[in-house]
C-alpha cells in the first residue's frame, strides 16, 4: 500500500456507511418490494464504492505520469482550476472532494432506477439512513439496473435506467474525480462539480426534489459567475443559448405533465386514462419535433432522452432536478447575490416544517416569474 492510499479498515468502513446510505426501502404502496432486496444490493454498493475509492489518486501524482495523455492533463489542470474557483467564489466546501481522480473503464459510475405508477405521477421512493427517501435506486452496473427496472415493469410500474456520471456522499467521504466526466466541456465539467459540492452545503434527508432543485441552482449561478471571470464571448453565447434551450425543453415537458396530472385525477376510467397517456406521450414527442425544426433550427441535443418508450417516470426524473429551481435563484436575489447568506437561508429554508417549507417555495417561485415577466415587458418597451 502506498501513501496516497487510505487504510484497508477506514476504506471498508467507508464502504459500508455507503452501503447503509444506498440500500433501503420502497416506501410507496406501488407493487415495489418494501425492503431493501436483499444481500446482492447490498453488495454491489459497497463493492462499486470501495472500486472508486481504492483507485483514486491524488490528482498532482497523476500529473506527474510520464505516459499521461495530454487530454488527461489538461482536462485534471482545468479540474483543479474549477475546483479552487468552487471556494473561492461559491463559497462551496475546501475539503478532499474531487482532489483525487479514478479512471473508470465505462462511461457512466452508476446507473439509476427512477419508477412511477402506471397511472400517477408520484415517483417510487426508498428509503436510506444517511440519503433519507430518494426517489431513486443507483447500480453500478448497467445490467444489473436494467434487471431491477425490468421487475419493476413486471409489478406495472413505469420505470427509466439513465447513467449518471457522478454521484455525492455528502460530505462523509472524499468524491474523486472521475473519467466518466472529467473530459466534458469547461463549463460541464464545473457544472457537475459545483452541482455535487452544493448537496455537502445543505441535503434536506427525504426530499430529493428539494436537494437536487438546490444543487442545479447552483450549478447554474456558478456558471453564469464561472464564465464572468472566465469564459469567452462564445462561451457566454453558448450558455445563454443552452439555457434557453433547456427552458423550452423544461417548458414542453411542463405542459404535457400538467395535462397528465389533470387526466390522471380525473374520474375516468383506467382504460380511458391509458388511452389518454399514450394521446399526451404521442403529442409530447409531435411538439418535440416541431421545436427542434422550428425555434431550434435542427438542434438534436435532447434526440437521446426521446428515443426511449417515455412514461410517467421520465417526466419525474426530470421535474426532480428543475421544480423549485426558480424558487431558489429568487432567493438568491433576495440573499442579496452573495453565496454564504444564500447558503443559510436554504438551511433556514430546509428546517422549516414541510407544510411552511412548500409555501415560502412557491411564494419564491411566484415572485421569479412576476419579475421575469417584468423584464420581458421592459425589453418588449
Amino acid at each position: 500500500m502506498d501513501s496516497t492510499q487510505k487504510p484497508l479498515a477506514v476504506t471498508a468502513a467507508a464502504g459500508w456507511l455507503l452501503v447503509l446510505s444506498l440500500a433501503g426501502c420502497s416506501t410507496t404502496g406501488d407493487g415495489a418490494s418494501r425492503f431493501g432486496d436483499g444481500v446482492g444490493y447490498y453488495w454491489q454498493s459497497m463493492v462499486g464504492h470501495l472500486d472508486l475509492v481504492w483507485r483514486a489518486r491524488p490528482i498532482d501524482e497523476v500529473l506527474a505520469r510520464g505516459d499521461l495523455p495530454d487530454r488527461t492533463r489538461e482536462r485534471l489542470i482545468a479540474a483543479k482550476a474549477i475546483r479552487r474557483f468552487a471556494v473561492s467564489e461559491l463559497g462551496l466546501p475546501d475539503n478532499g472532494s474531487y482532489t483525487r481522480y479514478t479512471e473508470l473503464s465505462r462511461p457512466f459510475v452508476t446507473w439509476g432506477v427512477v419508477a412511477a405508477p402506471e397511472l400517477s405521477l408520484t415517483l417510487t421512493r426508498w428509503c436510506f439512513p444517511v440519503a433519507g427517501c430518494v426517489t431513486y435506486r443507483g447500480y453500478y452496473s448497467l445490467a444489473d439496473a436494467e434487471a431491477y427496472a425490468a421487475r419493476l415493469v413486471g409489478r406495472g410500474l413505469d420505470t427509466a435506467v439513465n447513467g449518471v456520471p457522478a454521484y455525492s456522499t455528502l460530505g462523509w467521504f472524499d468524491d474523486p474525480l472521475l473519467s466518466t466526466f472529467v473530459n466534458y466541456p469547461d463549463t460541464e465539467l464545473a457544472r457537475l462539480v459545483f452541482h455535487e459540492l452544493a448537496h455537502q452545503v445543505v441535503y434536506l434527508k427525504g426530499d430529493s426534489t428539494f436537494n437536487e432543485s438546490f444543487a442545479t441552482a447552483v450549478e447554474q449561478l456558478g456558471i453564469e459567475r464561472w464564465l464572468a471571470h472566465n469564459g469567452s464571448a462564445a462561451q457566454r453565447d453558448a450558455w445563454l443559448q443552452q439555457q434557453r434551450r433547456r427552458a423550452d425543453f423544461l417548458a414542453l415537458l411542463s405542459r404535457h405533465r400538467e395535462r397528465l396530472a389533470t387526466l390522471y385525477a380525473s374520474d375516468r376510467t383506467d382504460a380511458e386514462k391509458r388511452a389518454g397517456k399514450a394521446t399526451v406521450f404521442a403529442d409530447l414527442r409531435a411538439d418535440y419535433a416541431a421545436l427542434k425544426s422550428g425555434a431550434w433550427g435542427g438542434f438534436t441535443g435532447y434526440d437521446r432522452w426521446f428515443d426511449r418508450p417515455l412514461g410517467n417516470a421520465h417526466l419525474g426524473a426530470v421535474s426532480t432536478y428543475s421544480a423549485w429551481v426558480p424558487a431558489f435563484l429568487q432567493l438568491f436575489v433576495e440573499a442579496g447575490e452573495a453565496f454564504p447568506a444564500f447558503y443559510r437561508q436554504v438551511a433556514t429554508l430546509a428546517r422549516l416544517p414541510a407544510a411552511e417549507r412548500q409555501a415560502q417555495l412557491e411564494r419564491l417561485r411566484a415572485s421569479r416569474a412576476d419579475l421575469a415577466t417584468i423584464r420581458g415587458s421592459a425589453r418588449a418597451d
